[in-house]
């Protein structure tokens, strides 16, 4: 054909424990392409202590045991890329280096070229031989929670009354605000414009719900409720939660606003003490139950 197929990247907002970084890796999965979860909050611009931006090409070269050809058609998910945002410079700050500069030094990579990468990753020296890698068909997805945006939408919407009751017109709540955001929005966030240029798609991950969260408990093979209840069948013993313990977890989960990360504190805690006491237990055959009040028999 004579048509040239070119990628569009794009920027996942949500908030955490939305299941950002796990739909970037389950995606790869299911089209059976190499994925790396590169960690922004560690990057430098380039020269300075820390991790250059050629690292996400070495993490992707890793996942593929260093097949560049099958490298070139791999995921790079930029994680927590709003940790780079540009900061507004100081008296006594004179290069954004962890900011502005990280987003400069991806400016290229982003958009496509042929990029020398350390095999072991590190800095480059002279004499160093580089792996050289093809990044124009390397998808890259840049996620992040973006804290703060949501004030910014509602500004530019103008969705604001005034009073002493006064409260925002559209979108009361987050997830139905942040759907809202343009490239302007993310530029007043501090993400430059030659940066957010390079991803023309924008989406994002609403915020789960209570019923999204009971899923997350039962049905997942790694869900936190089967991980315990394996660990408990080591020592013959069953763990078994009614209905309505489901939905306390769920709601607990749902108040502490840090997503599907909220079920494994609130597990954690009613767990603790049944850990210890079921294994001694574990003569009565007898199942764990647990209610609804945090009581629990064995």
């Amino acid at each position: 054909s004579d048509v040239e197929m070119d990628k569009s990247n794009g920027i996942l907002l949500g908030e955490t424990g939305s299941g950002k970084t796990l739909l970037a890796k389950t995606i790869a999965r299911l089209l059976d392409v190499p994925c790396y979860i590169q960690d922004c909050t560690k990057l430098t611009q380039s020269g300075y202590v820390g991790s250059d931006v050629e690292d996400c090409l070495v993490g992707l070269l890793r996942a593929t045991n260093y097949d560049i050809e099958r490298a070139e058609m791999g995921i790079v998910v930029l994680d927590e890329i709003d940790k780079c945002a540009k900061r507004d410079a100081g008296p006594s700050i004179t290069r954004d280096v962890s900011g502005e500069g990280v987003q400069q030094s991806l400016l290229k990579i982003v958009e496509g070229d042929l990029v020398g990468v350390p095999p072991a990753g590190g800095r480059k020296h002279p004499e160093q031989q580089l792996l050289y890698i093809n990044t124009k068909n390397i998808l890259f997805i840049a996620s992040g929670a973006f804290v703060g945006l949501e004030d910014i939408i509602r500004k530019r919407l103008g969705s604001r009354k005034i009073g002493f009751d006064a409260d925002y017109m559209i979108g009361t709540d987050e997830k139905s605000v942040v759907k809202y955001a343009t490239t302007q929005d993310l530029r007043e966030f501090g993400i430059i414009p030659e940066f957010v240029g390079r991803f023309p798609i924008i989406t994002n991950v609403e915020k789960l719900s209570k019923e999204d969260l009971i899923r997350i408990l039962k049905e997942p093979k790694n869900s936190i409720i089967k991980q315990y209840s394996a660990l408990l069948a080591m020592d013959n013993t069953k763990l078994s939660l009614t209905d309505d313990a489901v939905l306390e977890i769920a709601t607990l989960a749902n108040n502490l606003g840090t997503g599907a990360r909220g079920l494994r504190n609130i597990v954690e805690t009613v767990m603790t003490d049944i850990m210890y006491e079921a294994p001694r237990n574990s003569s009565n055959k007898k199942p764990v139950e647990i209610t609804v009040d945090g009581n629990y028999v064995i």
